[in-house]
């Protein structure tokens, strides 16, 4: 596989403290960064694009990475959670916002570039 497209992206949930949702979030702050026309001018097939996906927040076990999946609307979505974002601390409020970061990346396999 070759890697075709990175796309960044940050999302937030600032007051359900819901890691998943600021994932999310960060999923479709990336979507709305990069338009794939490359499979369209090349004629290459989505269905064999693999996309990586890396989000970072404080609480990697907290996010559900099937629903994060999901929220890629084309290729098939590995989703790896790691240590990383950060969470903003409200003490006169006890509340806490949740930062997500993710990292997409569009791979494709090599032999059907050439």
């Amino acid at each position: 596989m070759k890697r075709l497209i990175l796309e960044m992206g940050m999302g937030a949930d600032l007051y359900g403290e819901d890691y998943t949702k600021a994932a999310c979030r960060a999923i479709d702050d990336a979507i709305r960064h990069s338009s794939l026309t490359l499979f369209r001018s090349l004629d290459l097939d989505h269905e064999k694009m693999t996309v990586n996906v890396t989000v970072g927040v404080q609480k990697p076990d907290a996010v559900d990475a099937d629903v994060v999946a999901a929220k890629l609307p084309r290729g098939k979505a590995f989703v790896q959670v790691v240590h990383g974002g950060q969470n903003v601390i409200d003490e006169e409020n006890d509340t806490i916002s949740v930062i997500a970061s993710v990292a997409i990346e569009a791979c494709y396999p090599q032999s059907e570039l050439i």
